[in-house]
């Protein structure tokens, strides 16, 4: 086993995971909020810029396949391996999935989609009381509907995990996780 400077985790990468992060934990809690207080005024800014992450999560995903997770930067046991891989799949899976299964359910229920006021998918009124609207596909929304929901709450454990785990790292191992998500280099642990 031995120790190998860290050379892909480039500013790039450091951007893309803070910029998906914050924005996710803002739509996460911005989502959760108008659920509970029905503060139905937000929802045109939480579709717009649930539908523009999704321009910087593909990009992300894409080159996270490509290239893996940065390598560990000490040993840990077999166990805390298991859950950082889980969380780390959960992460960057439900960064896709929350704003598409968000668009699918907002364009299929009938609500229509826009982005900063452009109209991506037309809302579809009901002619008898236009203040409702009529689902294309009644039983497709419902599907995204709820896996909008169930995501969002898995991605909101996920967040809470990866900075439990980051602040443990930092904190109590003191082995510059955390540092390097903020964009020092590090020496890593390789096998």
């Amino acid at each position: 086993m031995q120790l190998d400077t860290l050379n892909k985790f480039s500013a790039t990468t450091l951007a893309l995971h803070w910029i998906v992060g914050l924005t996710m934990i803002i739509l996460l809690a911005v989502g959760i909020f108008m659920v509970e207080t029905e503060t139905f005024s937000l929802y045109p800014w939480h579709k717009s810029f649930g539908v523009l992450i999704i321009l910087v999560v593909v990009p992300r995903v894409f080159w996270r396949i490509k290239n893996g997770w940065p390598s560990p930067v000490s040993e840990y046991s077999k166990v805390e391996q298991l859950l950082a891989k889980i969380v780390h799949y959960v992460l960057i899976l439900g960064t896709l999935l929350m704003p598409l299964s968000g668009f699918l359910m907002s364009s299929l229920g009938g609500n229509g989609v826009e982005v900063l006021g452009l109209e991506l998918v037309a809302r579809n009124p009901d002619p008898e009381d236009t203040s409702k609207v009529i689902p294309h596909n009644e039983t497709l929304g419902s599907f995204f509907h709820a896996a909008h929901h169930w995501v969002g709450y898995l991605l909101v454990a996920a967040v809470v995990l990866h900075v439990v785990g980051a602040l443990k790292h930092h904190v109590i191992d003191k082995d510059g996780s955390l540092n390097r998500m903020l964009g020092s280099r590090v020496e890593t642990f390789r096998d």
